[in-house]
């Protein structure tokens, strides 16, 4: 019997036990926060003052909820100093991010790439849509679990996708399990 064999991988925790790991944990209240180096998560107040993001030395942003109420980012807003990326995305448990988790993580990847980039990943509230695009981030590119990337996350920002978008970043989980 080969190794690989032998080797026991651990399960993707259910739904209902990732909701509890996000329960659990400190409350931060800040409107950023860098939860990896050079990227943060955010939510529209920052987004939508460009002397924050300046002075967080934000590079570029990444809209999910893009063209959403209160979020109107877009190239003209952020001129030619932030380079931009929109994901129109609904904070729906029916709405299907799953089809931009690879676009958005090769988007911070190269952006994080480039030297003194400095990327901030927002929606409305930073916690649901925004988290579920940086957790499939970590998880692609960085090779985490989805537990473990929702607990690196969490040592520095507050997190709750919602049950929808768990179950789709579940899903991720498991398909990058099997290629691996």
């Amino acid at each position: 019997m080969s190794n690989l064999q032998d080797r026991t991988v651990p399960t993707t925790p259910p739904v209902k036990d990732l909701v509890k790991v996000l329960y659990g944990g400190k409350r931060f209240e800040n409107h950023a926060d860098e939860v990896w180096p050079n990227l943060f998560i955010g939510d529209m107040a920052v987004a939508n003052d460009r002397y924050s993001l300046w002075k967080l030395g934000i590079t570029h942003v990444v809209n999910a909820a893009h063209g959403r109420m209160h979020c109107q980012g877009s190239h003209d807003f952020y001129g030619s100093t932030v380079d931009y990326y929109g994901v129109p995305a609904d904070d729906s448990p029916s709405f299907d991010l799953s089809r931009y988790f690879f676009p958005s993580a090769e988007y911070i990847q190269s952006a994080l790439d480039t030297a003194g980039a400095r990327v901030f990943v927002h929606c409305a509230v930073g916690v649901s849509r925004s988290a579920s695009l940086v957790l499939a981030y970590l998880m692609i590119h960085h090779h985490y679990t989805l537990l473990e990337a929702i607990n690196k996350v969490k040592e520095r920002r507050w997190i709750f996708p919602n049950r929808g978008f768990l179950k789709q970043l579940r899903a991720l989980d498991m398909k990058l399990r099997e290629a691996s």
